[in-house]
C-alpha cells in the first residue's frame, strides 16, 4: 500500500465525507448545490441519493449516524464486532455491541471515491489473499488489517456453506488480527426439522461467545424492543415491495440499496425504521399520481437484478437505469424472506421466518430464523434448483415482478454463482426474460469498467428490442 494511504484513518475519512453529504440539504437547494461545487468527486453520488427528496436524506443521516457508532464505540465502554453484510445488526444490540460491517463501508469507498478501493484490495493481496477473492471484503478489510480504522474486539461470520471467500476472509482476519472469531453453519438443507434444531442450538453457542467476550448477559428487554422494530421494518418493506408489483413502478430504483442498507447496519433500530417510512411515503405518492418512480415519472422497462448490483462509480449505474426510464425492481439482496413477504407465494412461502416475543427462548429462536434467511445465506447454501434456493428464489421474483429482462453481476470471487449463473440464464430466458451476464466486479471498476459496462447493456437492450 501506497505511504499516502496510510496517513489517513479509513472510517474516518468515509465518515467526514458521509457526514458532509447529510448536511447538504439542511439548507436552500441553491446552498446545496453551491457546496457541491466544492465537493466534485462527491456530487455524482450525493446527487443520486439526495435527488430522491426526504428518503435520500435520511439514508444519508442514517448512514453517518452509524460510522459515528463504530468511531465512537470504545469511548462508549462498548465492544465492536468485525461482521459480514449478511449478519443481521439486530442479533447484536440486546449484547451492547456495534457492528462493524465490511461490505457496506467498501459500498461506501466505491460509490464516492474516483479512485475506488483499489489500494486497500491490493493490501489484503499483499498480506496472502488470493487475487479472485470477494472485492466486497478485501475493500474495506483491506484498510483495518493496515490498522486503518478502529481496532475490532472480536469477529462474527454468518457464511460459512454458502461463500467460501467470505468465509475465509473473517477467518483470515481473525488469524491475521489476533481476534477470537466464531462463525455459524449453514446447512445444504434449509427447512426441514434436523436443520433448524441444529441452527437454533449453534445461534445460542455464538450468543454464549459474545456475552463471554463482553462479560455482559442478553438483555432480554432490549431484546423484545429489538423484535418488535424488526417487525415494524419488515411491514414496511413487504409495502413497499407491494407497490413494486404496478405497473408503473412507483419505487424509486435506488430505493432497493436503501432497503437493504437499512437492514445491513440498522436492523432493529429505529433509525432504519424511520428511512423505510419516509421511502413507503414518497412510493404512495407517486402511486396515487401513477408515477414511475424515476426522474421523469415514466417507465419503459423494467429490471430485476438475479444476483448483487453494481455500486462502484459513484451510482452512475442507477443514474444510467434512471435516466433510460427503467424501474429497478430489486436484486437478490432485498430478499430478506419475513412473514407476508410478496415473493413468499406457493413452494416459496415455507421459507417465511416468523417473529415471537413470547419469552427468551421464542425471541432467540426468532432472531435465529432471521440470520438464517439473509440475503446469500438463504439463497445459496445448497444445490441452486434445491427448494428456496437461488433458482427457485428467481422465479418467485420474476413471477410477481414481472421485470422486462434481468442482469448478473458478481465479483470476481463469486465462485458459487460464476458456476451456475449460465444454467439459471438459460432458465430465464426460457421463461421470457431476456438475461445479460456482465463480465464485471460489483466493486472494482478495474475489471471492467463502468463505461464499458454500460455499453454492453446499451447494446444488449438494442439487439433483444427491450427499449423502443
Amino acid at each position: 500500500m501506497r505511504k499516502e494511504y496510510k496517513e489517513y484513518q479509513f472510517d474516518k475519512m468515509v465518515q467526514s465525507i458521509v457526514h458532509f453529504g447529510s448536511l447538504a440539504k439542511d439548507g436552500t437547494d441553491k446552498e446545496c448545490f453551491g457546496m457541491f461545487r466544492y465537493a466534485p468527486h462527491f456530487k455524482e453520488v450525493f446527487g443520486t441519493i439526495l435527488g430522491t427528496g426526504e428518503p435520500g436524506v435520511k439514508l444519508m443521516k442514517m448512514v453517518d449516524k452509524y460510522l459515528c457508532d463504530v468511531l465512537n464505540a470504545s469511548a462508549q465502554g462498548k465492544k465492536v464486532a468485525l461482521c459480514t453484510f449478511n449478519f443481521s445488526p439486530a442479533v447484536l444490540k440486546p449484547l451492547g455491541v456495534v457492528p462493524l460491517v465490511v461490505e457496506p463501508l467498501t459500498t461506501l469507498g466505491v460509490m464516492m471515491w474516483l479512485r475506488g478501493m483499489g489500494e486497500y484490495l491490493n493490501y489484503c493481496c499483499e498480506l496472502g489473499f488470493t487475487e479472485t477473492s470477494c472485492s466486497a471484503q478485501r475493500g474495506a478489510m483491506g484498510a483495518y488489517l493496515a490498522g486503518l480504522g478502529v481496532k475490532p474486539d472480536f469477529v462474527l461470520c454468518n457464511s460459512v456453506g454458502v461463500c467460501d471467500t467470505n468465509a475465509t476472509a473473517f477467518n483470515f482476519a481473525a488469524e491475521y488480527l489476533d481476534l477470537p472469531f466464531y462463525q455459524l453453519n449453514a446447512l445444504p438443507l434449509f427447512a426441514d426439522k434436523r436443520t433448524i434444531d441444529y441452527q437454533h442450538r449453534d445461534f445460542r453457542g455464538l450468543i454464549s461467545f459474545v456475552e463471554e467476550q463482553t462479560g455482559k448477559k442478553l438483555d432480554v428487554g432490549l431484546m423484545r424492543e429489538v423484535i418488535h422494530e424488526i417487525k415494524k421494518q419488515d411491514d414496511l418493506i413487504n409495502e413497499i415491495q407491494d407497490l413494486m408489483q404496478l405497473k408503473p413502478s412507483p419505487v424509486p430504483g435506488t430505493y432497493n440499496v436503501f432497503m437493504y442498507s437499512v437492514k445491513f447496519i440498522y436492523g432493529g433500530y429505529p433509525e432504519g425504521t424511520e428511512v423505510l417510512e419516509s421511502m413507503l411515503k414518497h412510493a404512495k405518492q407517486n402511486a396515487a399520481q401513477g408515477r414511475a418512480g424515476t426522474a421523469s415519472g415514466k417507465e419503459v422497462a423494467r429490471c430485476f437484478s438475479v444476483y448483487v448490483d453494481h455500486y462502484s462509480a459513484q451510482l452512475r449505474p442507477w443514474a444510467w437505469f434512471d435516466s433510460k426510464d427503467i424501474s429497478h425492481v430489486g436484486s437478490m439482496m432485498n430478499g430478506f424472506w419475513p412473514d407476508g413477504a410478496p415473493v413468499a407465494k406457493g413452494e416459496l412461502a415455507e421459507g417465511i421466518y416468523k417473529l415471537d416475543a413470547t419469552n427468551r427462548d421464542t425471541m432467540l429462536d426468532s432472531l435465529c430464523d432471521q440470520m438464517s434467511r439473509m440475503p446469500m445465506v438463504k439463497q445459496i447454501r445448497g444445490p441452486m434448483d434445491d427448494p428456496h434456493q437461488w433458482l427457485l428464489e428467481t422465479r418467485g421474483s420474476i413471477r410477481t415482478f414481472k421485470p422486462d429482462f434481468c442482469t448478473y453481476t458478481g465479483t470476481i470471487g463469486c465462485r458459487n454463482t460464476w458456476g451456475a449463473i449460465k444454467v439459471l440464464a438459460r432458465d430465464t430466458e426460457k421463461m421470457g426474460l431476456p438475461t445479460l451476464i456482465l463480465f464485471g466486479d460489483a466493486f472494482d471498476q478495474r475489471i471492467t469498467s463502468w463505461e464499458s459496462m454500460r455499453e454492453r447493456i446499451d447494446e444488449f437492450l438494442s439487439i433483444r428490442g427491450i427499449l423502443k
